[in-house]
């Protein structure tokens, strides 16, 4: 780990600054499996399976006989901890739900919004090394609330041609419509192209490597919408000397175990803490599993003492976190001070893990600071504002004029003669 006493101007960079993220090596290799997905449909599909994911398929689509055997193969508790997880985070998003409200700006005009769902959506999920279904509950029980009509998943099987268990119940549980065994590139080309068995859909959503990364950006520039740009997943601990030694780096570990390509940053005022945090991070390292693949991200994860949660707070905001955990005394008041992230988490006990599977709140969040301009997955994430507007005779006389005196000046004149024939009309010239 980077240790970084009461950083500088050059120091301050270095902090915020993410890895580059060069796909320019995959990019052929992507553009080419999308380019046979588009051309050969399922058959290109099955092959990459056979290539990538080392299964043989005669079919793509989940059946419903394998939907209710999942049901067997997960224990009863993680069951109930997955319904727990779905009541919250359908609570949550259900009361963002949009009320659009008819706005008279001026007599005889109208104005209003009307919140539509897009009417089919795709999410990806991940099934390697870490089968992420609580991602299903973050992407399907919102696109189920917002009334898509169609929820399509690709998710990639395992090498007996069988998707996770789990995977399978939390799609059954959200209200997945379809589900198909399809990962990686092929599988976004799948939903982005449609094919015999996979149908095309609006706007893809989901987590994947760097490849799938990739290949949402290729197909988000002329083919269907994603939900955001991303890049690897982020925490940002903020801490004083109040905070839980232990519980810090629990989450900073929680976060590590992710990927190798993880971001991992402290900032604290406290040197004791930074002190504590260091030393009880190397002890629970010890214990994880995956515990190769955090040591690694730590080589370059970095520790900041600083003199004040004020400069602390101007280094975050200045990074713009995914995740942002404030354990400090004053934290509603930080809290308030917070300008760029993706999700905060307030206080010693709201740990990432609580945002990440059942406290209510979605985990598809910004990455690689994109959390200046893009908000995570929410409901309406999944819906499109359509604006209606209407006109009476009122409405005509009261705008007329100033919309013919705009058309002209912009040198429109058929956009000033659509309203002049109604002017016209109604006797005003």
């Amino acid at each position: 780990m980077n240790i970084i006493k009461y950083p500088n101007r050059t120091d301050l960079e270095k902090i915020i600054q993410r890895p580059h993220l060069d796909i320019s090596q995959l990019t052929a290799t992507v553009t080419n499996v999308l380019n046979d997905i588009k051309s050969r449909g399922d058959e290109a599909v099955k092959e990459y399976e056979s290539k990538f994911d080392h299964v043989e398929l005669s079919s793509l689509a989940v059946t419903e006989q394998e939907i209710e055997e999942a049901t067997q193969l997960i224990s009863i508790e993680l069951e109930e901890s997955i319904r727990l997880a779905h009541y919250n985070i359908h609570k949550f998003h259900a009361s963002q739900r949009f009320e659009g409200k008819k706005i008279e700006t001026g007599p005889g005009v109208t104005c209003w919004q009307k919140s539509i769902p897009i009417e089919r959506v795709g999410l990806y999920i991940p099934g390697g090394t870490a089968p992420l279904f609580s991602t299903v509950l973050m992407l399907a029980t919102p696109a189920k609330i917002a009334g898509c009509k169609e929820i399509v998943l690709c998710t990639p099987p395992n090498r007996e041609g069988k998707v996770n268990p789990a995977i399978l119940v939390a799609a059954k549980i959200a209200g997945v419509n379809r589900i198909f065994k399809a990962g990686g590139v092929q599988a976004i080309g799948a939903m982005a192209y449609g094919t015999e068995s996979v149908p095309k859909v609006f706007k893809i959503f989901g987590p994947g490597n760097q490849y799938v990364m990739a290949a949402k950006q290729q197909v988000s520039l002329h083919d269907v919408a994603i939900d955001m740009p991303a890049g690897p997943s982020e925490v940002c601990v903020i801490a004083d000397e109040t905070a839980n030694a232990e519980f810090v780096a629990a989450d900073l570990l929680s976060q590590a175990e992710h990927g190798i390509d993880s971001q991992v940053l402290l900032i604290t005022t406290s040197e004791a803490l930074l002190d504590s945090v260091i030393s009880e991070t190397e002890r629970q390292l010890e214990s994880l599993p995956r515990k190769e693949i955090a040591a690694k991200t730590l080589e370059n994860s970095q520790f900041v003492l600083v003199h004040d949660t004020q400069e602390a707070m101007a280094i975050s905001n200045a990074y713009a976190p995914e995740h942002l955990i404030i354990q400090t005394k004053n934290y509603q008041e930080m809290s308030d001070r917070v300008i760029n992230a993706g999700s905060v988490f307030l206080g010693i006990y709201a740990c990432e893990s609580a945002g990440d599977y059942a406290s209510g709140t979605n985990h598809t969040l910004p990455t690689h600071g994109y959390a200046t301009a893009y908000s995570g997955v929410n409901l309406d994430s999944f819906c499109r504002k359509v604006t209606f507007q209407h006109l009476t005779e009122d409405g005509v006389r009261h705008i007329g004029h100033a919309v013919e005196l705009m058309a002209s000046a912009e040198q429109l004149d058929a956009h000033k003669n659509a309203m002049t024939v109604r002017l016209k009309s109604l006797g005003e010239f």
